[in-house]
């Protein structure tokens, strides 16, 4: 939709200027013959002042304006009175526009081509002298009226070359977004690619192992089903199949995407129930749990996936201070967003590790999906957020989630 209403603008102002250029040129040569008739005119008073002056005529002879080729003095005769060559002067005119002129009392105009080649523009008028009226032919130089025309020639031209230049460009940037489109979706297909070959070597890793241990309890209980220890191995088996659950749960999530319609979320209940399902964890490692929220906060989002990546949170920084510790919560106001901490005293990590904690199957458990924190990435880019880390080793890690405030 974007493309087709660049092009159509592109188009649309292509033909604008094309009209505005062809309108210029189209009222040039108007303007040309209205500049040369108005010069022929007021060439026209000066000769006839002249001549009033000079009945003799002979003062013409020195009247040379620069528009002028030549000018003639014709009478009702046909025979040439004055012509600005004097070798002519007393010959018939060549041509009897000037019965027309004597007759309709009007002025004639036209373009002619002189011997030389030249274009010149042809001016007939009744010329008003003591006691007679005779006929003015003027004929005149056009090229300084004829400028104009030139000038708009070259405007229009020039303008045409830059619309096709700029067409070409269009064309070549447009098949170079192109050719790039094509090359991003290309490498994202790649990457998801790969991204499907490393989770499927982590599925043949991760269900493979539970498989064959639920496996070979299965075969011992079943061959002996009556032995005491077999209650261990059922416990076992058990097990084995919550982690298969957790891991299809967790790949699930992170295929899928946040349909469900966004409400507000009351950001301090949220909070409280994740705490409140992770306390009796955190007292079994002996890890200080704390919770530290400004009271009518909200965001708007899916309440379960919010939670999802609170919950997510907070069982990494728990999984993170095995020996005990402490862990906190904390959601404040920032502006026009809410920003949510989760911190902890645990063993923290390497620049390493942080560049690739969100990325999907990375982990650096021997028994993680990888897909806790690439999930919590996720969720905060789906409610037009962002999560960032802070770590270092030794001292502990702190998530930062900031969302929209609702």
């Amino acid at each position: 939709m974007i493309k087709r209403i660049i092009l159509l603008t592109g188009i649309g102002i292509s033909a604008v200027l094309i009209w505005f250029a062809m309108g210029n040129y189209r009222t040039s040569r108007p303007l040309a013959e209205e500049n040369l008739r108005g010069l022929a005119l007021i060439l026209t008073s000066a000769i006839e002042n002249i001549a009033v002056r000079d009945p003799s005529l002979k003062t013409l002879g020195g009247f040379h304006p620069p528009d002028i080729a030549f000018f003639a003095i014709i009478d009702r005769r046909g025979v040439y009175r004055f012509h600005s060559n004097p070798d002519l002067i007393g010959s018939p005119a060549e041509s009897d526009t000037y019965k027309r002129i004597l007759a309709s009392k009007a002025i004639s105009e036209r373009r002619v081509t002189l011997g030389t080649g030249e274009r010149a523009y042809e001016f007939y008028t009744p010329l008003y002298l003591p006691g007679e009226m005779d006929v003015l032919r003027l004929t005149l130089h056009t090229y300084r009226s004829d400028a104009v025309i030139r000038r708009s020639e070259y405007n229009m031209a020039v303008l045409l070359a830059l619309l096709a230049l700029g067409w070409v460009l269009g064309i070549v940037l447009y098949r170079y977004a192109i050719r790039e489109e094509r090359h991003r979706i290309d490498m994202a297909r790649r990457e998801r690619l790969a991204q499907l070959g490393e989770m499927g070597a982590m599925l043949a890793h991760e269900i493979r192992n539970p498989l064959a241990g639920i496996k070979g309890f299965a075969q011992v209980i079943e061959k002996k089903p009556q032995e005491p220890r077999n209650a261990g191995f059922a416990h076992r088996i058990v097990a084995e199949v919550l982690r298969l659950e957790n891991l299809v749960n967790d790949l699930l999530a992170y295929a899928g995407t946040d349909s469900a319609t966004h409400a507000p979320v009351p950001l301090c209940e949220l909070i409280a129930s994740v705490v409140a399902l992770i306390r009796q964890e955190a007292a079994e490692q002996k890890v200080t749990l704390g919770s530290d929220c400004c009271e009518g906060l909200r965001v708007v989002g899916n309440r379960d996936r919010l939670g999802q990546l609170l919950l997510n949170l907070v069982k990494n920084a728990l999984q993170a201070t095995p020996g005990g510790g402490s862990l906190r919560v904390a959601a404040d106001v920032s502006g026009k967003s809410v920003v949510l901490t989760v911190s902890d005293t645990g063993q923290g990590m390497s620049v390493e590790t942080m560049n690739r904690i969100f990325e999907p199957f990375f982990t650096t458990r021997a028994r993680g999906t990888g897909l806790g924190l690439a999930l919590c990435k996720k969720i905060a880019e789906e409610h037009n957020g962002k999560i960032s880390v802070k770590s270092a080793v030794g001292r502990g890690t702190t998530f930062t989630v900031v969302l929209p405030r609702g």
